[in-house]
């Protein structure tokens, strides 16, 4: 199944480091899926003109509320997203990254959608159209759409050799967007990561960012 997974999202990483990460997350929920709340609303920056990119440090004046975009009145419902901030949470702790979130693929206002569930950091977002015209500006969108992740590890050099990229934070420095996918490798989601560092994403972290991949499509909404 890692294999599987590591063939249609285009990586390369030991699966055994994989295994042993996905143990170490599913202990982490265990011991702090049910003493974790996740935010139901989060500030979001103003966008920028056409909408297609956010103003850093410019925040709307009211926060974005997830009941908007999803079902969050089901009890289960919000059982999964508490746990997918433990996630969240877990995967920071171990990382120390600077940013990280989890975004489902869901059908909004007629179109399908990246919503983000759960995050840890500055804020951005709160929704990417999956269409092609943005996945022009926007990783998330890219690798939602191909399934294929993006593992930058010097975002300077990449923009210096003319790559597009949808800047939120000027302090990100390395970034890594891999796919969730179902057992038949259909798209769920995906999850973003972000470091003030260059070269942040080794085996080490690119293992536990898989191994969340693994995780959190249990904890989707319905």
């Amino acid at each position: 199944m890692v294999s599987s997974y590591l063939s249609t999202a285009g990586l390369e990483c030991p699966v055994s480091l994989i295994e042993s990460k996905i143990e170490l997350i599913q202990t982490y929920l265990a011991q702090h899926g049910l003493d974790t709340k996740a935010p139901l609303n989060y500030y979001v920056p103003e966008l920028g003109e056409g909408g297609s990119c956010s103003l850093f440090g410019h925040l709307q004046a009211e926060p974005f509320e997830l009941s908007s975009v999803v079902n969050i009145t089901d009890d289960k419902n919000l059982e999964r997203l508490n746990c997918l901030q433990a996630i969240v949470d877990c995967v920071v702790k171990e990382s120390q990254v600077d940013w990280f979130g989890i975004y489902q693929k869901v059908t909004h206002d007629s179109q399908q959608q990246l919503v983000k569930l759960a995050y840890f950091g500055a804020e951005s977002r709160a929704c990417f159209p999956l269409n092609e015209t943005f996945a022009a500006l926007s990783n998330n969108v890219k690798v939602g759409l191909s399934k294929r992740a993006r593992v930058i590890n010097d975002i300077p050099t990449y923009l210096t050799e003319g790559g597009e990229y949808y800047t939120c934070d000027p302090k990100v420095l390395a970034e890594s967007c891999l796919p969730l996918l179902s057992g038949d490798n259909q798209l769920l989601g995906i999850i973003d990561a972000e470091a003030f560092k260059l070269h942040f994403f080794d085996d080490e972290q690119l293992a536990l960012l898989i191994a969340a991949c693994f995780v959190i499509p249990k904890y989707l909404l319905n």
